[in-house]
């Protein structure tokens, strides 16, 4: 099996668009979280969540999702130093679920009220696999190509798809990560199953009370080791495993005692030939809510033994991205070995005791990291773990 490692970053967050905002609103422990402008959230319990907070370029006759990828992946493919005729037979794979769906409701929200004058969306536009189709058409990806839709952890999915066929010889790059734009029918959902906290989300704190919801897109560019040491490319990390399991336990809770969750990581340690003691950070998927946060500390527990790795939730600061949560973690993840730092979880005000590890409160902690995971959980129980190392 060849090594796998990532040589591009590219992201579009509500930290502001490129990974250098990324990056610095994560150090410096800010919270994104704020007022929402890009839906109406009047009579909701919660009206904040992470929005985009620039214009994204791009023509507008493509969805808001659509042009959070483009500029992603065009920041990654250019960070990565690949040449146009370097890309064409690169693999392309796509974590996405809301796919055009806020253009489709605003089309609606107008005609229902007689105020429309555009024609009605493509229904391709509104497909998640709509974003993969404008990537491909608008960088000439002729490789194989895949849409994964895993609910939040479709991002990582992703990643960890793409590392594969890189692994098995069937493609020497590929460009893979996630993208979400905040949608009604998203913000409505998570409103009436009363898992949005009105105030900005605070992972593991003893008093948390929901998450926030987030947009955004991740991309990274993976290549074969060998292949990038051959064209001179700049190495960030390598993407030494992956974890991938299901709990088959319930559609949206995930199974209590954290079993699914510990397999994955495990199974990441394992492909990674890793101890659990190697891995020193570990960037939660860390939701926010009291039954997520609490059953991921019980399957870290298992794994790691208590206090042994420095935890952490970037969603405390970005809000959760949804399927763009698993590619801008795992990016999350890669610049936190190369700048020897880890990212805070923002909002801590009393730790939750029943927690047993450093989740790294309000402020970000410089430590020399060789070893971390990225964890992502999505609902019906699609648990994935990615291992990075600094090598």
């Amino acid at each position: 099996m060849r090594r796998v490692v990532v040589t591009g970053l590219g992201a579009v967050s509500p930290h502001g668009i490129g990974v250098k905002a990324f990056w610095s609103g994560l150090a410096t422990g800010a919270c994104a979280i704020r007022e929402l402008s890009v839906i109406d959230t009047e009579g909701f319990r919660c009206r904040i969540g992470g929005e985009i907070p620039e214009p994204v370029a791009g023509s507008m006759r493509r969805t808001r999702a659509d042009r959070f990828a483009l500029a992603a992946a065009e920041e990654a493919l250019t960070d990565a130093g690949l040449a146009p005729d370097e890309r064409e037979e690169m693999a392309l794979i796509v974590g996405a679920v809301g796919g055009g769906m806020l253009e489709a409701e605003e089309w609606y929200w107008a005609t229902s009220r007689g105020r429309n004058t555009r024609p009605v969306p493509a229904v391709r536009s509104v497909l998640p696999c709509a974003h993969a189709d404008a990537l491909a058409a608008r960088l000439r990806v002729r490789g194989p190509r895949h849409t994964v839709v895993t609910a939040c952890s479709s991002g990582a999915v992703a990643v960890a798809e793409a590392a594969a066929l890189i692994a098995e010889g069937v493609v020497d790059v590929a460009l893979a990560g996630g993208v979400d734009a905040i949608t009604r029918i998203c913000f409505m959902g998570f409103n009436a199953l009363k898992l949005l906290d009105p105030a900005a989300c605070r992972p593991f704190d003893r008093d948390r009370r929901g998450m926030s919801i987030g947009e955004g897109a991740g991309f990274l560019v993976l290549e074969d080791a060998a292949a990038a040491r051959a064209r001179g490319a700049r190495t960030y990390a390598e993407l030494g495993g992956y974890g991938m399991t299901t709990d088959a336990y319930h559609i949206t809770a995930p199974e209590p005692e954290g079993d699914g969750m510990a397999r994955a990581i495990r199974a990441a340690l394992r492909a990674a030939r890793e101890s659990p003691a190697a891995v020193q950070y570990v960037n939660a998927h860390g939701t926010g809510t009291p039954q997520n946060d609490r059953v991921e500390a019980r399957a870290l527990e298992r794994v790691f033994g208590a206090g042994a790795a420095l935890v952490s939730s970037t969603k405390s600061m970005i809000g959760h991205t949804m399927a763009a949560a698993g590619s801008l973690e795992a990016i999350a993840t890669v610049l936190a070995l190369g700048h020897g730092m880890v990212p805070p979880t923002a909002n801590i005000e009393t730790p939750d005791p029943d927690v047993h590890f450093d989740c790294v409160a309000r402020t970000a902690r410089e430590i020399a990291l060789d070893c971390a995971i990225s964890n992502s959980f999505g609902f019906g129980g699609q648990n994935v773990t990615l291992l990075f190392r600094r090598r």
